[in-house]
């Protein structure tokens, strides 16, 4: 009897879970039961799946709601009903069309009117449902007349009297009211939970045509729907690339051998390797997935855009022929069967990335190439979060600003106890895990056969682009694989530098030719000593220090750094024990001869994804499947220790009949096991070592180019004075932004860099983009009053330029040229502006001449940018002391105390057994970039106090070629008097604390010491 059923997923009105829901109604006795989430289909194919493992017969539909207006409940009479009703609610949320009072012609859809709600003639799929508690209204002659189309309406929204006031704190939140402005119409009654079944009917008993009604739609309903079949390579994605699967490889053969062609010329291995992954590909019916690929990155190649092609789609030797990746799968000896093998099921994986400038034009191009109607993102349900929920709740119960303030922004043990933040934390924890609002998937594209709208409803978010109303996971169970097109600014910086380097030198950089970056001496020796500050992937100081730790310089040692650095392998201690014995080859034995065959490039640690794979098959006997079921668990999708535990008495057993010892595969085990987080197929390192590479060729080659491309990407790991300094650093003369040569980017002029208008947070963009128009246009601004009279700008903003000293060329003070302004824009109208300015030419106005500090400069800056550009911060400092050791000494100075003044460029917290600690970033006054470490003893007496200059006392540790300072003590110098403000006490020190620094917070477990990795250095008897 349930027509009319709501989950959580009626956002902000539903307070069940899909399990709790199909629980409950199992308690009440329902047969029956259909789900009709408010505009949505988010949960009916999990809900499905959970109402038959309780026995009930799952139907679904949607209740229809325009302006929290109840309309009708449309309840499909078969799957191709709910399809119908997608396609209405699509073409309202992405086109806008309204939702009529009635409901469309709908060919397998049942309506159900409210009782408010009725239109003037039924057709006969219509009904009008009636509530118990409206049963009364039955007597009255134009209700009477209509009970032979009158169904059963009991509504389900909640199921005790707590989650009532949930659901109406719920409404609150979706209205942005308090719980006392919340009318009727508002909130649902207090009888929507589950009752018996039998109780319902009962009430209904002298109206056996009404329940006779109600039974027939339950019984005429279905709910049939193949889901993507374990074992099956059958999905509902665009089925084939041309017309035929016959066809499509066809096509895929003629172009991978021509490929090949091009990329080995006549290499036997080579060929050998497509056909067999041709094979593979034609059995498994991947064609069409391959070439709808191709096609994307064609349309980018001819489009001039550069992409990368990663992930475990690099193993593959025909992705290489075809140009999706730039990876040679022999070069590196990478693993096909990592990406596709003949247990596998689903689409192997293709990342593609792109510049985050041109990612919108590509997809752009797929949605109008395959069609709207068979294009969409997946969705993504973003949940209430710790500080949303105590700001969201107290809110509704009327707390202050400042109270939502405290308790949104500090831990819940400081949390004030009075009965109403009681209430916030009751209803809070209730809301944990709800969903909020559907979101776009960061980079999840599906390509359907079908129409998509068959599926899902689709919803349009802010970003632009459709999605479905159901994530990855609910999306990969139903047969739709998703295609991963992503955006990075390191590609964005890549490409940039090139079309600099065209437009300031002349030459053409091949950046695509690999080679040119794979091999280079100089790169090699940046590489070595961590010298790549704003290349992508290897800039974070972790990063760095792990280079100088193995004296990367050679390409395969950046491939295996690339995965080290990964949490699941640093967790589990292999980081650590692979940077031993690369440093110390002589010093181990492997302890098992499997694993001296499969993993001699790494020292016999298992370091990608492939070598826990190969171990598993090799040394455990594993089949395959079994294989890929690894596979699984340490990818993204499925990141679980649950799914590892699934194979692993399977591993006991083989490893038993192959008469490995216990001791052995418990050892063998645990190092597989400890993979179960984050780490990167080798294929993916490869991908990114090659993105690396060419990021520090044009470092190495064009610095200048490169590092105002980092700039005007808005860089990466740092934040843009860090990059100002390393382009400093490689001889640039840099400027701060000026009205007649500055570009709302960086740009550069010989060794000159011009800082952006874009650096300027204050000033809006569009004034920032009108500037260098209108000086395209009509020619270089004469003086302040000509730059007045032709931007439409007012005294604020102007004051912004002046103080940034945009107006340096007219060769006055900027003390002058704010007095100026201010007369100029005196009693100023926009609408008068010409006419003003043409007619009433500006007085020549002898002003007193106004003396400026040496450092008042500096001080705008800080204030206008958040760093000093015309001296450095070390000349800020009251002391001249400026250590008494610098970077380019400590490595002789391993074991000994030091005293050193630096500045603090980042800082990252890092858990470890004894409590929080820090990694911190440094520069000396030369310039040059040294690490510290501070733990926890030390940081309780001598914690940061934000960003600046710091005396530092400790001792310098040398772990394998690099120096670290682990910190005694330290103390924040003191900065000079703010020389604007020599007459006001109160003013002279607030620009001190603009001074930045970057923070980054993990929450990671702390990683292993080396006594507690226990990794067997020689062979295991």
């Amino acid at each position: 009897m349930f027509l009319n059923c709501h989950s959580f997923h009626s956002l902000r009105y539903g307070t069940l879970k899909i399990k709790e829901l199909v629980a409950q109604a199992k308690c009440s006795g329902a047969k029956n039961l259909v789900l009709t989430d408010i505009n949505t289909v988010t949960a009916i194919y999990d809900f499905k799946k959970e109402c038959e493992n309780e026995g009930i017969k799952p139907l679904a539909g949607m209740e229809i709601r325009k302006e929290n207006r109840l309309l009708y409940i449309a309840i499909a009479k078969e799957f191709s009903g709910i399809g119908e009703v997608n396609k209405m609610m699509t073409a309202h949320n992405c086109d806008g069309e309204e939702l009529s009072e009635t409901a469309p012609e709908f060919k397998n859809v049942f309506i159900i009117y409210p009782i408010d709600n009725i239109p003037s003639t039924l057709k006969e799929n219509e009904f009008i449902g009636i509530r118990e508690e409206d049963l009364s209204l039955l007597v009255r002659p134009e209700f009477h007349e209509l009970i032979p189309k009158t169904v059963i309406l009991h509504p389900i929204t909640f199921s005790t009297k707590k989650e009532y006031n949930l659901h109406r704190i719920l409404r609150a939140i979706d209205n942005n009211t308090i719980l006392s402005k919340l009318t009727e119409e508002d909130i649902c009654r207090k009888s929507e939970y589950f009752k018996p079944e039998k109780d319902i009917i009962k009430s209904f008993q002298q109206y056996p045509e009404i329940i006779k009604n109600t039974k027939n739609i339950l019984d005429e309903c279905t709910f049939e729907f193949d889901y993507k079949e374990r074992g099956s390579t059958e999905n509902k994605n665009k089925k084939y690339y041309k017309e035929s699967q016959e066809e499509d490889i066809k096509l895929l053969t003629k172009l991978a051998y021509e490929g090949f062609k091009k990329r080995y010329g006549e290499n036997e291995t080579a060929r050998m390797r497509v056909e067999k992954e041709l094979n593979v590909i034609e059995e498994l019916k991947f064609s069409a997935y391959f070439l709808i690929t191709w096609d994307i990155v064609q349309y980018s190649n001819k489009m001039g855009f550069m992409h990368v092609g990663r992930g475990s789609g690099a193993n593959s030797i025909v992705s290489y022929c075809l140009g999706i990746t730039d990876i040679c799968p022999l070069e590196l000896d990478l693993y096909f069967e990592r990406f596709l093998n003949l247990n596998r099921t689903s689409p192997p994986d293709f990342d593609l990335d792109w510049s985050w400038q041109n990612r919108d034009a590509i997809l752009e191009y797929v949605f109008e190439r395959y069609g709207k109607d068979h294009v969409a993102f997946c969705g993504t349900n973003v949940e209430f979060k710790y500080k949303s929920i105590f700001r969201e709740v107290g809110k509704v119960f009327g707390l202050p600003k400042e109270e939502l303030d405290d308790l949104s922004g500090s831990p819940i043990e400081n949390h004030d106890r009075n009965s109403v933040v009681k209430l916030v934390h009751e209803y809070g924890k209730l809301m944990e895990k709800f969903p909020n609002q559907r979101s776009m998937h960061a980079c999840g594209i599906l390509i359907s056969e079908e129409p998509i709208y068959n599926y899902s409803a689709l919803e349009m978010p802010p970003k632009g682009f459709p999605i479905v109303q159901f994530d990855m996971n609910v999306a990969e169970d139903i047969g739709l694989e998703k295609f991963d097109i992503l955006s990075q600014r390191g590609l964005g910086t890549i490409n940039d530098t090139v079309k600099l380097i065209k437009k300031a030198r002349g030459i053409d950089v091949d950046i695509r030719d690999t080679s040119i970056s794979k091999d280079e001496k100089i790169c090699n020796e940046y590489l070595s000593v961590g010298k790549t500050i704003g290349c992508f992937y290897i800039e974070s100081p972790a990063m760095r220090g792990l280079l100088r730790r193995l004296k990367c310089d050679n390409y395969r040692i950046l491939v295996a750094a690339s995965s080290i650095i990964r949490p699941g392998v640093a967790q589990s201690g292999m980081m650590r024990e692979y940077i031993f014995r690369h440093n110390h080859p002589n010093q181990f034995e492997y302890f098992h001869p499997v694993f001296e065959e499969n993993l001699k490039e790494t020292y016999g640690i298992m370091v990608y994804q492939e070598d826990v794979i190969k171990i598993a098959q090799y040394f455990g006997g594993l089949s395959h499947a079994d294989g890929d079921i690894l596979r699984r668990a340490m990818s993204g999708k499925e990141r679980s220790i649950q799914k590892l535990n699934e194979v692993k008495a399977n591993f006991f057993e083989k490893c038993k009949e192959k008469g490995h010892s216990h001791e052995l595969t418990a050892e063998a085990f645990r190092q597989i096991e400890s993979f179960a987080g984050y780490s990167f197929c080798k294929a993916h390192s490869a991908s990114y070592a090659v993105e690396s590479y060419q990021s520090l060729y044009l470092k190495v080659y064009y610095p200048l180019e490169f590092m105002v491309s980092v700039i005007n990407n808005q860089g990466g790991f740092y934040r843009t004075e860090v990059y100002i300094h390393e382009a400093r650093m490689s001889g640039a003369i840099v400027q701060n932004p000026c009205v007649n040569t500055s570009e709302f980017q960086t740009i550069l002029k010989g060794k000159e860099i011009y800082l952006g208008f874009m650096i300027l947070q204050s000033l809006e963009t569009k004034i920032a983009q009108i500037i260098s128009e209108e000086r395209e246009n009509n020619g270089d601004y004469k003086s302040l009053e000509d730059f007045i009279r032709r931007i439409p700008i007012g005294i604020e903003t102007i004051q912004i330029l002046i103080f940034i000293g945009a107006f340096r060329f007219t060769g006055k003070q900027k003390n002058e040229l704010l007095v100026e302004a201010r007369l100029m824009l005196i009693n100023f109208k926009p609408e008068n502006r010409n006419l003003m300015l043409i007619e009433e030419p500006v007085q020549d106005y002898k002003l007193p001449e106004l003396k400026r500090e040496y450092f008042e400069d500096a001080f705008d800056e800080l204030e206008i940018i958040g760093f000093p550009v015309s001296c450095s911060p070390f000349d800020l400092l009251e002391t001249k002391y400026r250590g008494s050791v610098f970077v380019k000494d400590l490595l002789k100075f391993h074991k000994r105390q030091v005293k050193m003044l630096a500045y603090l460029i980042s800082r990252k917290h890092v858990p470890t057994k004894k409590g929080a600690m820090f990694f911190g970033t440094w520069i000396d006054v030369n310039g040059d970039y040294f690490d510290t470490a501070h733990f926890p003893d030390s940081l309780k007496e001598y914690d940061f106090q934000g960003g600046g200059c710091y005396l530092l006392l400790g001792t310098v540790e040398v772990d394998y070629h690099f120096p670290t300072l682990t910190i005694h003590k330290m103390a924040k110098m003191a900065m000079i008097a703010d020389p604007r403000y020599a007459y006001d006490e109160q003013k002279r020190y607030d620009a001190h604390r603009l001074v930045r620094e970057d923070v980054s917070m993990t929450s990671r477990k702390p990683y292993p010491q080396a006594h507690e990795i226990g990794l067997p250095r020689q062979k295991f008897s």
